[in-house]
């Protein structure tokens, strides 16, 4: 059985940090794109960051600079360092893997907010 779970989310105040973490089972974690997703209220969902199979890094342009993506395969895990935390960061935030076959996380809730 495939799992993806995130952590890390909560609440922060605007020019704030957070890291977001998600932890894969049941893949073959290494061969997979892995993505960070997020969703805010009346929005679509939207890719933020991805990290390929061999650790290469893309961001949405809103993100650049202020977010990192990372993955360690040791550890079947992916990361999401936040920085810079905005007000429209506010979102819930999926985990993503992809490889043939896709695989969501549960999402975990980041709000900014004074």
């Amino acid at each position: 059985q495939v799992q993806l779970v995130e952590s890390g989310g909560g609440l922060v105040q605007p020019g704030g940090s957070l890291r977001l973490s998600c932890i894969a089972s049941g893949i073959s974690f290494s061969r997979y794109m892995l993505g960070w997703y997020r969703q805010a209220p009346g929005k679509q969902r939207e890719l933020v960051a991805s990290i390929s199979s061999g650790g290469i890094a893309n961001y949405t342009d809103s993100v650049k600079g202020r977010f990192t993506i990372s993955r360690d395969d040791a550890k079947n895990a992916v990361y999401l360092q936040m920085a810079s935390l905005k007000p429209e960061d506010t979102a819930v935030y999926y985990c993503n893997a992809h490889w043939f076959q896709t695989y969501w996380g549960q999402g975990t809730q980041v709000t900014v907010s004074s």
